[in-house]
């Protein structure tokens, strides 16, 4: 349950601290007073957007902190799934502050924590419940969780939840395949012939640097020729050539050689370094004779090395490369793709008999959901029925029509419509229909005090939903939420001093000045200001002795 909240610098309220008994909590002022305020500040801890023109102080930061006893609650799960430390004796400490920056941030026992885990939080702790949620009453999502907060098929629920997940992904990427698998086999033809082009170039990797050489080779082949052949005429074959005249200087050094090999005078060394050189030389000569022995110019191995070369690079510039190993990378990415259509076909029947498979296991949760939710809807008629009694319209009646679709959304395949009538032998219509505003706020007062309960939430609050009641049905309002107090906590923001008058504990919500500025003042009654303050709302301030007197009765009652 609430057991404290501290709000500083929101709206109209510049500071205040209140603390909350457990059992029935009535805050009452005068219209325009604030009291809806306190409601504003719960729903940012609840997860609701921040807004910066809140602020009392625009120079200040916002703070609501609220405290929450949960030693009754199964809340463990959601600290741990997010990391958070739970207390072992129960208190729960939220807190947001929003900074004149406008950024906000949140706080569960002062570790951070991201607004969505606020809302999942909250969802456990407090049920919020205005004058104008009755407008939910006709909405068909709101009708289905009626019945579910009924049947208690949270289990079920889950379970419908994760095959739904399941069979949607499903299906999203067998569209998906089918939309490649439509696209790759347009694509398939103009593939296979690339792929096929290039398998029939027999392409190797190295090749278009050989062929290059020797294209050069070719096309220079009688200049190359001749040269080699310059050069052996004059390194051997005249007279006057490199080797007549080596071997002349080696007989003269000869002569001489024996002479001496000292480091001043190397004869010996020089005459064997001449003669490594003649050997040297006579084999280079030899070489060059035989290099251009083989040197045939073939004019048509010319046009089959330019044909070879041609091909290549037709095939480079049409894949936009320029070497034949990234040819041949593509030729490998291309035949990977062709093999990925040809599985396709695989992939897609694969993924065709999960889907099929999936869809029949979403169809028996399905079934399950809706046999919940009609038993729900049975209990639901029989349970309202005495509290339509205790609110005034005993003669109503309430019906809720459970029928299935062929579509399945996130909620199941059932639309359920809450049909009603408020006077005997009428007939059953569509509840936005025929209903009053009286009539929907007690109905609503009856619903909630049903699923609160189903729900073993800890707190509910009630902003005046007592809306378009009065006289003796307020008396019976005032009790049933007297009634519920007994297994929860609830507070209600109320007009009527005949539910103020039901409650343990009572707020006043009054205007005054601080430095002067007006703002939003709640205080705690003692039970002597109680009475004024019921009198009060019955009368006129100041009550009359009539009015005190009435609103002692109402106390007692």
């Amino acid at each position: 349950m609430l057991s404290h909240l501290h709000i500083e610098n929101y709206a109209l309220i510049r500071q205040s601290d209140i603390n909350f008994n457990g059992g029935f909590v009535t805050i009452t002022g005068e219209t325009g007073a604030g009291k809806s305020i306190l409601l504003g500040a719960l729903a940012l801890l609840l997860g609701q957007r921040a807004d910066v023109k809140v602020l009392f102080d625009q120079d200040r930061k916002c703070v609501v902190e609220a405290h929450f006893d949960t030693k009754n609650l199964n809340i463990r799960h959601l600290f741990s799934e997010n990391d958070v430390d739970y207390s072992e004796d129960g208190l729960v400490i939220i807190r947001r502050e929003i900074l004149p920056s406008g950024k906000s941030r949140a706080f569960v026992d002062d570790t951070p924590v991201g607004v969505s885990f606020l809302r999942q939080l909250g969802e456990q702790l407090i049920d919020i419940h205005s004058q104008h949620a009755t407008l939910l009453l006709g909405d068909s999502g709101f009708q289905i969780s009626l019945l579910d907060s009924i049947a208690a098929n949270k289990q079920t629920l889950e379970e419908y939840h994760f095959l739904y997940r399941k069979y949607i992904d499903l299906k999203h990427e067998l569209e998906r395949l089918n939309a490649d698998e439509q696209q790759n086999r347009k694509d398939y033809d103009y593939n296979k012939f690339l792929f096929d082009e290039l398998v029939a170039a027999k392409l190797s990797d190295g090749e278009q640097e050989d062929l290059e050489q020797e294209s050069s080779l070719l096309a220079n082949a009688e200049g190359i020729k001749q040269t080699l052949g310059q050069v052996v005429g004059l390194c051997d074959g005249e007279e006057d050539c490199a080797l007549t005249r080596l071997n002349a200087c080696k007989s003269l050094l000869g002569k001489i050689a024996s002479l001496g090999d000292s480091k001043e005078l190397p004869l010996k060394s020089l005459y064997d370094r001449l003669d490594s050189s003649l050997i040297e030389l006579s084999d280079i000569v030899s070489t060059l004779e035989t290099a251009g022995e083989n040197i045939v110019y073939s004019p048509e191995r010319q046009q089959e090395v330019d044909d070879r070369l041609g091909l290549i690079y037709k095939l480079q510039k049409k894949h936009g490369v320029d070497s034949i190993a990234q040819l041949l990378e593509i030729q490998e990415s291309l035949d990977a793709r062709l093999q990925s259509i040809n599985s396709s076909d695989q992939r897609i029947h694969e993924v065709m008999e999960a889907v099929d498979v999936a869809y029949k296991a979403l169809q028996k949760k399905a079934e399950m959901l809706t046999v919940q939710r009609q038993q729900a809807a049975e209990s639901l008629e029989k349970q309202i029925s005495p509290l339509f009694a205790d609110l005034g319209m005993a003669d109503a009646t309430l019906k809720a029509s459970v029928s299935t679709t062929s579509e399945y959304t996130v909620s199941g395949n059932n639309h359920v419509s809450l049909l009603f009538n408020a006077n005997k032998g009428s007939q059953l219509r569509e509840l936005s229909k025929i209903a009053s505003g009286g009539e929907m706020s007690r109905l609503m007062l009856a619903i909630k005090s049903l699923t609160a309960r189903a729900a073993l939430l800890p707190t509910v609050i009630f902003d005046e939903i007592d809306t378009g009641i009065s006289g003796d049905i307020s008396i019976k309002v005032g009790r049933i939420m007297q009634r519920m107090a007994e297994d929860m906590q609830v507070i209600a923001i109320t007009h009527l001093p005949q539910i103020a008058a039901r409650a343990s504990q009572h707020f006043k919500v009054y205007k005054g000045d601080e430095d002067g500025r007006t703002a939003s003042k709640i205080k705690p009654l003692s039970e002597e200001e109680r009475v004024t303050e019921v009198a009060v709302m019955l009368s006129t301030d100041p009550p009359s002795a009539a009015a005190i007197q009435t609103a002692r009765e109402l106390m007692t009652l």
